[in-house]
């Protein structure tokens, strides 16, 4: 059968694949920012999953803020990247993995999670800089991807224990799924920010450390977490850490960190990567 090996929570800061694109990675400003993804590279090298389940949330790129689905699920062949103003970012195009997506959709649906199907779907930085992020610049990646959008744009969102549920089904379907495939899951969003208002640039370490700690030691913790403690604590923009969740969801009760990567600042965002293993 099919099995969720490991889960991994990062930002997906724009501006992470501009530097990317743009051979920025090695100037002072960036440089141990990109150091630290060398680790989390070379263990997903050695994993070698034949599926990512990518979870994450568009920007308005892909989906008009007219119709926003709470959750959406891309079951194509493949996944072009979306033009965000600037033209698409010069990254392979994502190859889906339409059996197993489909087998997802039926599990999740008969579980009571109402997807919306996408059968196309361009995919913004949400999904291609934590491509980069943990695969660097190959000329295409190294394994097939499920795309999962998750509202945080517009209220009324998913609350934390919703999107935790959410992973529980995954790990349920991925599970029943007849094929031998080793899959990874990853939530990606945040970690702390605001890009508006009178708090534009707020960062909270503090609170971005409990909350990598607690994927681990306390994740009941942050599944009883609400909207307005996120939007307190780590900014309007970090309610998007609701979708870590999801990954931790997906994985079992016990989970080994492998790897950890934080770092302030990457343009106006805290920046924070984990690795979590099932035990």
């Amino acid at each position: 059968m099919a099995k969720i090996i490991a889960g991994v929570g990062t930002s997906h800061v724009p501006a992470i694949g501009v530097a990317m694109d743009e051979g920025k990675t090695q100037e002072p400003y960036w440089k141990s920012l990109f150091d630290g993804y060398g680790p989390v590279r070379k263990w997903l090298a050695e994993v070698k999953p034949d599926v990512v389940i990518l979870c994450y949330n568009d920007h308005c790129a892909a989906l008009p803020p007219d119709t926003i689905p709470t959750f959406a699920l891309g079951v194509g062949d493949e996944f072009q990247p979306a033009d965000e103003g600037w033209g698409p970012r010069p990254v392979p195009v994502v190859k889906g993995d339409p059996d197993l997506a489909w087998h997802l959709v039926e599990s999740l649906v008969l579980d009571g999670f109402d997807l919306t199907i996408m059968h196309q779907l361009q995919v913004d930085h949400g999904l291609t800089v934590p491509l980069s992020i943990t695969c660097g610049q190959p000329k295409e990646w190294p394994f097939k991807v499920i795309p999962i959008e998750v509202n945080v744009v517009l209220y009324p969102q998913p609350t934390g224990a919703r999107c935790h549920a959410l992973g529980r089904a995954i790990r349920k379907a991925v599970e029943s799924y007849g094929k031998d495939q080793k899959v990874v899951i990853f939530g990606t969003g945040g970690m702390s920010h605001q890009i508006h208002g009178e708090r534009a640039g707020l960062i909270n370490k503090e609170w971005d450390t409990a909350f990598l700690n607690d994927l681990t030691a306390n994740p009941q913790r942050l599944i009883d977490l609400k909207h307005v403690d996120y939007i307190r604590d780590a900014g309007a923009e970090g309610i998007e850490m609701i979708v870590w969740l999801i990954m931790r969801g997906a994985l079992n009760d016990h989970v080994q960190e492998v790897g950890r990567h934080y770092h302030v600042p990457a343009s106006n965002t805290a920046a924070g990567l984990i690795v979590l293993e099932n035990r």
